[in-house]
């Protein structure tokens, strides 16, 4: 692999033993994948965030790193909001712990952003090269914003934001980004009136099938939030960090692809309406989240109107960056009113908030998704608007 006159220089140690072993890990990566050289990224999104991932092993070797980000870095969520966390039922231990966790990044030059979806908050154009971590960040990045980042480690990106480079292979190369598997619907005029909620049981079943393939998706329509929940899910149930949709992605829209949308031959799969059905379910849940990934401005804005002059009977959670519940301040009010908690960057899932909880209703299939394996609880799916009727009772 060619190194640049910065790259050995980092390999050799002349700026310090931190990004010397960081540079060792790109290198290291770049060479089990046949990378040619490392190129430069605009900026990373850093996972490996909450405690209850990394453990004291994790936070160790943390601590044991010096060195700052040289290109703007965000972190993902943790597993409590920052401030406030007492009143959620978080352990003083677990909490000390994540606060330990949150300094280290910081001290590193890893802004606090603590959020799932940067992309609401930073510049991301068509073609921009990044590195990011958080599964369903990057199959949003790749797929909706025609950004080009691999699905990296904790350890990889961190070493990206410390340099400032990734290794030049997979989805940074054109000729990769091509689709290796298909689907359709059996019945697309049902898909007009998805919400969320379906297009998130889409994503898992393709998700489940396609496995680390890029998946294009003809016959369909899905809004920006809609492709959110469908990547996010299938990035959980599956590993894909890139899919098409014909006529709505950006880079279905360009002839290069669709010439080979047209000509290259794979496997295609047709999904029938009632594998969408099979995922949903009447089961009693004991409390409602959503925002997995992290709410939108306009999905707040959702949520607040059809809480309006209701009240909910049971735990309602509602996750979304510090960042947009600040700048949401009159639908984040809309929705407290009603008994709804709106909870900035904590991940529902990588939080002790949902362990063993008995059953929680989500209009997430990434929660969906992940519920049962790592809070050990039983997931029901529904749309946005089930998840109110069933809150307040009715």
């Amino acid at each position: 692999m060619q190194l640049d006159r910065y790259d050995q220089a980092l390999l050799d140690g002349e700026y310090g033993e931190t990004k010397q072993k960081m540079m060792e890990i790109l290198v290291s990566l770049g060479k089990i994948y046949d990378a040619e050289r490392l190129i430069e990224v605009k900026n990373v999104q850093v996972s490996g965030a909450s405690f209850k991932t990394i453990g004291d092993a994790g936070l160790e070797w943390l601590n044991s790193l010096s060195g700052k980000a040289v290109v703007p870095s965000f972190l993902n969520p943790i597993g409590m909001p920052r401030e406030g966390w007492e009143s959620l039922g978080i352990s003083q231990e677990f909490g000390k712990k994540q606060l330990e966790v949150n300094a280290a990044y910081t001290r590193l030059g890893i802004r606090p952003s603590c959020t799932c979806t940067p992309y609401y908050f930073t510049l991301v154009e068509r073609g921009d090269h990044l590195a990011w971590s958080e599964s369903s960040a990057v199959v949003y990045a790749n797929s909706v914003l025609g950004a080009r980042t691999n699905r990296e480690g904790g350890p990889s990106a961190l070493a990206s934001a410390l340099t400032g480079k990734t290794p030049e292979y997979g989805l940074h190369i054109v000729k990769n980004r091509l689709p290796e598997i298909e689907f359709r619907l059996a019945d697309p005029e049902v898909a007009k009136t998805w919400t969320q909620a379906e297009y998130g049981a889409l994503g898992i079943i393709a998700g489940a099938i396609s496995g680390n393939k890029i998946p294009l998706f003809r016959g369909i329509r899905p809004k920006a939030d809609m492709l959110k929940s469908m990547g996010a899910a299938m990035a959980a149930s599956g590993a894909v960090a890139l899919f098409h949709v014909e006529d709505i992605t950006p880079e279905a829209r360009f002839p290069f692809f669709k010439k080979h949308f047209e000509e290259d031959e794979r496997e295609v799969i047709t999904i029938e309406t009632e594998e969408i059905k099979e995922l949903f379910s009447d089961l009693e849940p004991e409390a409602v989240a959503v925002g997995c990934p992290h709410l939108s401005r306009e999905e707040l804005a959702e949520l607040a109107d059809l809480l309006e002059g209701r009240t909910v009977k049971m735990p309602f959670y509602v996750f979304a960056a510090a960042e947009m519940k600040g700048s949401c301040a009159d639908a984040v009010s809309r929705i407290q009113k009603s008994g709804a908690r709106v909870i900035p960057d904590t991940c529902m899932i990588v939080s002790p908030l949902f362990e063993k909880r008995g059953c929680v209703m989500t209009n997430s299939g990434k929660a969906f998704t992940y519920l049962p394996g790592m809070c050990d609880t039983v997931p029901r799916l529904g749309s946005l608007e089930d998840c109110v009727r069933v809150a307040c009772g009715e």
